[in-house]
């Protein structure tokens, strides 16, 4: 017998909404000309009812349309996102939500085997964050607005939850980018974020930066539009000295104040259990004093 999750999904009469909020799409979107798309309520309504499908892992979900809830992380059927819903459907599996795959969760009925099977995979608190969206969003994306800085950290923002391809490869669409792969690539995600959102002129695609001295380094010198600040400031850069030893090992995008001495900041290349070389990206708790830090600014 062939299981419920090789099979494609049976159908019911659409989920009633107001209207469909806008179409998604994941970090990756922009080397194909797409904007991704800025965090939403309809991304929870859609990662409730593709959890409630079998096909995502239910959890207090953020409203982050990420890569690999875009695209599947791994293998299984169990976290295959999107993509997965879309393959099992004959649906074009790009990661991305347009009215077609938007309507075919609508009509997904939950099978035999899996929680509230019968029941529709759109439920009623997804029906209501899609609705509050829809005003929102009226069916298109928002357009960037404020200073580079702030559009690089919102890029990087979007970024979270990216890993490295194959695990401890040091391979990502980032060092690709940059034309230096399955190299230590904290540096690199911090310049990709800020080139992809316009021409920066403090960073330039595969010379600056790819190595976190010369950042701190050009900051102290006040060379391509680079200074260090002790006032931070959303959207500055934070560079890390572990030991202490006048060598910064990784950076950061500052993302908030959180007092006392600690900051957030969404960085690549780490984890909780190798800050430097983890291979992700993360929105790490930073206290200043832990380490050698210096902050920097960049130029508008």
């Amino acid at each position: 017998m062939t299981a419920w999750y090789e099979q494609a999904y049976s159908g019911a009469p659409m989920v009633k909404v107001k209207g469909f909020p806008r179409p998604l799409y994941g970090p990756d979107a922009s080397e194909h000309g797409k904007m991704p798309s800025v965090d939403g309520g309809d991304v929870v309504a859609l990662k409730r009812t593709v959890s409630r499908a079998g096909r995502w892992p239910w959890q207090t979900f953020d409203d982050t349309y990420s890569y690999g809830f875009s695209h599947g992380k791994g293998t299984s059927y169990k976290d295959s996102g999107i993509a997965g819903i879309q393959k099992v459907q004959q649906i074009d599996a790009t990661g991305w939500v347009g009215e077609k795959t938007f309507n075919t969760l609508r009509s997904i009925v939950i099978p035999v085997g899996l929680p509230h099977a019968g029941e529709m995979a759109m439920d009623a608190t997804s029906v209501q964050l899609i609705n509050e969206a829809w005003a929102h969003f009226q069916g298109s994306e928002p357009q960037p607005t404020g200073t580079h800085r702030q559009a690089a950290l919102e890029k990087a923002t979007r970024e979270l939850g990216m890993t490295e391809s194959p695990p401890d490869s040091n391979h990502t669409p980032y060092g690709a980018w940059y034309g230096v792969d399955y190299q230590p690539w904290c540096a690199i995600f911090v310049t990709w974020a800020f080139e992809m959102v316009g021409d920066s002129p403090s960073f330039q695609r595969g010379s600056r930066y790819a190595y976190v001295p010369y950042v701190v380094a050009d900051a102290r010198a006040g060379k391509c539009g680079l200074q260090t600040t002790d006032d931070p400031i959303p959207g500055d850069l934070v560079c890390y000295d572990w030991n202490w030893n006048g060598e910064y090992d990784h950076i950061g995008i500052y993302e908030e104040n959180l007092g006392g001495g600690s900051f957030n900041a969404i960085e690549g290349n780490t984890s909780y259990s190798s800050n430097s070389n983890g291979g992700e990206v993360m929105r790490r708790t930073r206290a200043k004093a832990s380490q050698g830090t210096v902050f920097v600014r960049v130029a508008e």
